[in-house]
């Protein structure tokens, strides 16, 4: 299952997206966390230093070895040169699995320990100097998306990401490609700004968009979220001494996370687990079809000189079953 976690800059939303991982590993869920903001703030939040932090591979960095291993035996794709971040898989295609070992995870995941258990850690990379007035960070991004594209997971696998704040997770198609995305709002009119620009870009491609409002302080905080944005309020979180204590680099037990919290991040993992029924892989697949043919037209075929319409397999969907690594 695919998670996103979304909301203004300040929001919360890395420490919520932490704490939901941390959850899933408890309970030895497979995870793989993925740090796709502009801010590279998730293996703080995961327990890393800063050594540790900064030593994580940039998946940007890896953007060629990434390409020619999903590329495969695609006979559409002539190159890996001419794919970008929305080129969809199709027959010949390699693809992601979150339990399996391959070369992407080997050059871009590493394994982080937590209190009670282990997952993978993946990071677009930060936005340096040098990238400024010279790259956009949703370049960076798109190492991600393609990864997504090209990602068969089941019921009980999760892969979770940090989005950049803000209404840029819209800049692509990302913003599709989630079972699940946990809007994290503060009780505010700026905290709930945000939920109504995802709300209408979410609309008509069928997301599934539930609020976790943070920064709780009591009844009348509940009812304002619940004013704003009706049932897509799933749960709140408030005040938390664990999390302050995380966040001050002194991090006791997870275990011991407030049992109001521990039910909060129950509740979202029900949620997550309730939308695999509603799971529509041919849905999906066109969806990633769409978003690659706009991107082919508005700047993609100018950018690689191909024609980026031929790489679209119209027979090719994908889904559960299919094989996790054809062969090259």
């Amino acid at each position: 299952m695919k998670i996103a976690f979304v909301g203004k800059g300040g929001s919360g939303k890395t420490t919520l997206s932490s704490l939901f991982i941390r959850h899933l590993a408890a309970t030895g869920a497979p995870v793989i966390a993925v740090d796709a903001d502009i801010n590279q703030h998730l293996g703080a939040a995961l327990g890393l230093d800063e050594a540790q932090a900064a030593a994580l591979p940039a998946m940007g960095a890896h953007l060629p070895l990434i390409k020619e291993y999903l590329r495969g035996a695609n006979p559409r794709i002539a190159s890996a040169e001419t794919m970008i971040k929305t080129t969809p898989p199709g027959e010949g295609s390699r693809l992601l699995r979150v339990r399996e070992d391959n070369p992407v995870y080997d050059a871009c995941a590493r394994s982080v320990r937590l209190d009670d258990g282990e997952i993978r850690l993946m990071a677009t990379g930060p936005f340096t100097e040098t990238d400024l007035g010279v790259a956009c960070y949703h370049s960076k991004v798109g190492a991600v998306e393609l990864c997504l594209n090209h990602l068969v997971d089941g019921p009980d696998e999760y892969v979770v990401v940090d989005m950049t704040a803000g209404s840029d997770s819209f800049a692509s198609g990302m913003f599709t490609r989630f079972d699940m995305t946990f809007l994290v709002a503060e009780p505010t009119r700026k905290g709930v700004s945000v939920y109504r620009q995802y709300k209408e870009y979410a609309r008509d491609f069928g997301v599934a968009v539930r609020v976790v409002g943070n920064k709780v302080q009591g009844e009348d905080d509940v009812a304002f979220l619940r004013e704003e944005v009706g049932d897509d309020l799933l749960v709140t979180v408030g005040h938390s001494d664990w999390v302050r204590a995380m966040e001050k680099g002194r991090p006791t037990a997870f275990a011991l996370l407030e049992e109001n919290n521990r039910e909060a991040l129950r509740r979202l993992r029900r949620a997550v687990d309730e939308s695999y029924r509603c799971r529509d892989w041919e849905r999906y697949t066109r969806q990633m079809v769409h978003f690659h043919l706009k991107n082919a037209e508005s700047w993609g075929n100018a950018k690689t000189g191909a024609d980026l319409a031929a790489q679209v397999d119209p027979a090719f969907v994908l889904r559960e079953g299919l094989s996790a690594a054809q062969p090259a």
